[in-house]
């Protein structure tokens, strides 16, 4: 069975303590039978302050948070969507939020580097964030082959555009992963029926991880870890705190419901 997870962390201004934890989940979802697994935006680190990924950012290819995810993914032989980490860009003060994949031999064969940027006011609070501070927007779509399906990756702000997951649906894919590390107020209030739009729209599986709880610098997340069928059904879900939602991605129900319901072939308006 292919079953994958989304797993949910509630990560820490502490980078070797998230690691730790995130290899304990990995290996709970892998004993759960899980063949590939997901970790939710920021997994390595929620710092107390914006600028805090600086201090811990990667060259492209090396070091230890990338080390940790390619002998995760060997030594549970699973595959990982690890989104995000720190990789250094262009700029020497910003980072690109980025989100590695890596197959069940530990062997790194993605990279989607987060387009939307998260430079907003959250309504009904005093949160303001802005991510264009340390982060440079990535430029490409990326989708990966996988014994799952073909995977088009995504990251958390990006759900709420439904123009770029249009652009992907086009190129034959079959699932479509979104770790995030939604807020409280806004997950309550948009998170379970955006990421159930962007399944219904394409007729894709979903798997969205989220960060789900308070961290040290004060913020909330929603949780709500889950796993959508292309019909839009929620097939299981980790409330709030630590653990995973798992569930089986099914390519007969897939062909099932797209022959059922050819949505995407009636298309009249086609993103270029």
């Amino acid at each position: 069975m292919n079953l994958c997870a989304a797993i949910q962390m509630v990560s820490s201004p502490d980078v070797e303590a998230n690691l730790l934890d995130a290899e304990k989940l990995i290996a709970e979802a892998a004993a759960a039978g899980a063949k590939l697994v997901a970790l939710p935006e920021n997994f390595a680190l929620m710092g107390l302050h914006e600028l805090d990924k600086l201090k811990i950012k990667e060259v492209d290819g090396t070091g230890p948070i990338q080390d940790f995810l390619a002998m995760a993914a060997k030594k549970y032989s699973v595959w990982v969507i690890a989104g995000t980490l720190p990789i250094a860009g262009d700029a020497d003060n910003k980072v690109r939020a980025a989100c590695l994949v890596y197959n069940d031999s530990g062997g790194r064969v993605g990279r989607y580097d987060k387009i939307h940027l998260f430079d907003v006011s959250v309504p009904g609070t005093e949160e303001v964030y802005r991510e264009s501070a340390s982060i440079e927007a990535g430029n490409d779509l990326v989708i990966v082959d996988s014994p799952f399906g073909r995977i088009g990756l995504a990251v958390c702000y990006d759900l709420r555009f439904p123009e770029f997951f249009r652009m992907l649906s086009p190129q034959g894919v079959d699932i479509l992963v979104i770790p995030a590390a939604f807020t409280a107020e806004t997950g309550a209030a948009h998170w379970e029926v955006l990421l159930r739009a962007r399944a219904i729209e394409n007729l894709c599986y979903v798997i969205a991880p989220n960060q789900g709880g308070v961290h040290g610098n004060g913020r909330k997340t929603f949780g709500h870890s889950m796993v959508i069928d292309p019909w839009g059904v929620v097939l299981d879900c980790c409330p709030s705190g630590r653990g995973f939602a798992i569930a089986t991605i099914d390519p007969d129900r897939l062909k099932q419901v797209r022959s059922a319901f050819p949505v995407l072939n009636h298309r009249c308006f086609v993103c270029e």
